[in-house]
């Protein structure tokens, strides 16, 4: 993203952050640069995230599949943050002369509060056990595991929990993988845009228990297939 579209959309970023309240996470992001891709943020409280923060897992995916071609916007998905909070989130895509990405405009809102204030009303007068068995929230676990895009500060922590729900699901341990054990979760890691952050291969060697060489051929049969 070239510096006069950063200003320009910054200002923009800075005016509806003030325009829609701390609620509202908005954030700018250069999708040139996977690992300093914020260029700007407002209500950065929502996520914890600044100004310098990598690329989230949906951007690399749609930077991948190239969905963004055919769209030019996403609205109202599902975005988890690292204390499972669900955030509202919709994206918009930046794109040159050429219909290539190269930034993302994004809003997240937190309804935490407005929840709280609408269980209180309800609490006026009905009991609490009907409010719990009639909450919309009862599935957060659901939305959590479904959610399309998640909240990191880093691509450790993107990998680890990709490959931690691997391990859960088939009941292994990392130093108990098999090739094809490791091939499967390089192939999930490769689709959802890991590798395009510098030192990916490195920190996901470290967390398969295995060499970066091995990594590197995993990965040159995920591209091949």
């Amino acid at each position: 993203m070239n510096e006069d579209l950063k200003k320009k959309y910054s200002i923009i970023v800075e005016f509806l952050g003030n325009a829609l309240g701390p609620d509202y996470e908005v954030v700018l992001h250069d999708t040139e640069d996977h690992i300093n891709s914020i260029v700007a943020i407002a209500n950065g409280q929502v996520s914890g995230r600044e100004v310098g923060g990598p690329l989230t897992n949906f951007g690399l995916e749609v930077i991948s599949d190239e969905s963004y071609k055919s769209l030019d916007y996403k609205l109202n998905y599902n975005g988890v943050l690292k204390d499972k909070r669900i955030l509202r989130s919709s994206s918009m895509f930046i794109k040159d002369d050429d219909q290539n990405v190269t930034g993302m405009l994004c809003i997240n809102f937190d309804d935490r509060r407005y929840k709280e204030i609408g269980e209180n009303l309800l609490r006026l007068c009905h009991p609490d056990a009907l409010i719990e068995i009639n909450s919309s929230y009862d599935s957060v676990d659901s939305l959590v595991e479904n959610a399309g895009e998640r909240f990191y500060d880093s691509v450790s922590e993107d990998a680890y929990e990709i490959i931690q729900g691997y391990l859960t699901e088939n009941g292994k341990a990392a130093d108990n993988l098999t090739h094809s054990d490791r091939q499967k979760i390089v192939d999930v890691l490769n689709y959802k845009g890991i590798f395009n952050f510098k030192g990916a291969v490195r920190e996901v060697a470290k967390q398969l228990t295995c060499s970066e060489p091995s990594i590197y051929r995993y990965l040159n049969k995920s591209n091949n297939d």
